[in-house]
């Protein structure tokens, strides 16, 4: 059986923990900022996990994470 794709754009948002979780960034931080409130842009700092639910669509698209 051949090997299994991995989508490019999961590979680019996506990582994976220690503990096996996906790791993601938040979305909306890239331009514009002086127009989103303060509290947006401190919430989304540093990266977060997707949800188990989630989590498991992502691992579809990164056969080998």
């Amino acid at each position: 059986m051949p090997k299994m794709k991995t989508k490019s754009s999961a590979k680019k948002r996506f990582s994976k923990t220690g503990s096996g979780k996906i790791k993601r960034n938040f979305a909306y931080k890239r331009h514009c900022l002086e127009e989103k409130p303060t509290k947006m842009k401190r919430q989304s700092r540093g990266t977060s996990t997707l949800v188990p639910q989630d989590a498991k669509i992502v691992r579809q698209y990164m056969p080998y994470l």
